[in-house]
């Protein structure tokens, strides 16, 4: 009786190697993984490579013989820096700052030589120095003198301002990661009872997330401090949108619902949120999507709940929710139509 050692084929020669190395499925991710770094690399570059103040939204406090004179004046500069309007007084003013009507105020008082700019530097130190700048040239140009008052610092542990919007980018990375995790292990797709499942478990890793960035920014770090319960349910409410809303991605398009994530949430999102650069600095396409991105929403959020008694969350609030909802409704509406096709005699 003779044996023998079956032999499985196996290909020769480079090109059979490489073929079998890189079959046209893993090709399609490697192109769609240069794509984002493209992207990644011109929507950073294209969003920061030259911050210009555009319709930088400024209060006039002045005599009425001048008042409309100076707001005429800003608003007709070269390329639109300013939207000026003019207002009442200093307490009207300092109230309009503070509830982010606008995010500076000129103070002329034509008996003296000088004037005075009011700033609140914690909703973003690159608008309070893109002010700054703008109200001493004017100045300039005019022979006066400028002195700046900070009304709403950052805390002082915030350092330039920018805790926040690093708080929200960690909870949203913590929110798509876990979200694509699961489904990489499991499936990018899942029956309604998975689904669900999934989305609990997605609940509960949200609360924790708020939970401990919360930790962090207030006793921990002192960097945003005072309003630790707030923060915990922001928290919670941007990593359940974030996940949710990869989870529904992933549900339509498989696998590559995480490179589509990554495009909105970290190539687009990031950069336009309102962190180093406000909106008001941005070009005009980044400073659209900002507001309608979670990272945009949440560090509206957190920045004005922490600085500004809460004032101008409130569509904010709707985006992240609106995330939210979707991805749920889009999760658990793709797991039905799957477990359709996959059981038609039930339906």
């Amino acid at each position: 009786m003779t044996t023998g050692t079956h032999r499985t084929s196996e290909p020769h020669g480079f090109a059979a190697e490489l073929r079998a190395a890189i079959t046209p499925r893993a090709a399609l991710f490697v192109i769609g993984v240069f794509a984002l770094q493209v992207g990644f690399i011109l929507s950073y570059i294209g969003a920061f490579h030259s911050p210009t103040p555009h319709e930088l939204p400024v209060g006039v406090v002045a005599p009425p013989r001048i008042a409309d004179q100076v707001n005429q004046t800003l608003n007709n500069l070269d390329d639109d820096p300013i939207d000026s309007r003019v207002v009442a007084d200093e307490a009207a003013a300092r109230r309009m700052i503070m509830d982010r009507t606008i995010d500076a105020a000129i103070i002329i008082n034509p008996a003296q030589t000088t004037d005075t700019l009011l700033i609140a530097s914690a909703g973003g130190p690159a608008v309070s120095e893109a002010a700054t700048l703008l109200a001493t040239e004017i100045d300039a140009q005019n022979r006066r003198q400028i002195t700046t008052v900070d009304i709403q610092p950052p805390a002082k542990g915030d350092g330039r301002g920018l805790s926040s919007f690093y708080l929200v980018i960690g909870w949203m990375v913590g929110g798509y990661l876990v979200a694509s995790i699961i489904s990489v292990i499991s499936g990018a797709r899942a029956n309604l009872p998975r689904a669900a499942i999934r989305l609990g478990v997605l609940a509960l890793y949200a609360l924790a997330s708020g939970l401990a960035g919360a930790i962090i920014v207030g006793p921990t770090l002192d960097a945003l401090p005072g309003h630790f319960t707030a923060l915990w349910f922001i928290g919670a409410l941007l990593v359940f949108a974030v996940g949710a809303a990869t989870m529904a991605l992933q549900a339509l398009f498989g696998i590559a619902g995480i490179g589509v994530a990554i495009l909105f949430f970290v190539v687009l999102g990031n950069p336009s949120a309102g962190g180093p650069y406000p909106a008001t600095l941005l070009p005009s396409f980044w400073a659209t999507i900002g507001p309608l991105l979670p990272p945009g929403a949440g560090t509206t959020i957190v920045r004005n709940t922490v600085y500004f008694n809460g004032h101008d969350t409130a569509q904010a609030y709707w985006v992240l929710t609106a995330y939210a909802v979707v991805g749920v409704a889009v999760t658990l509406g793709a797991a039905i139509v799957l477990y359709q096709r996959r059981n038609p005699a039930e339906t």
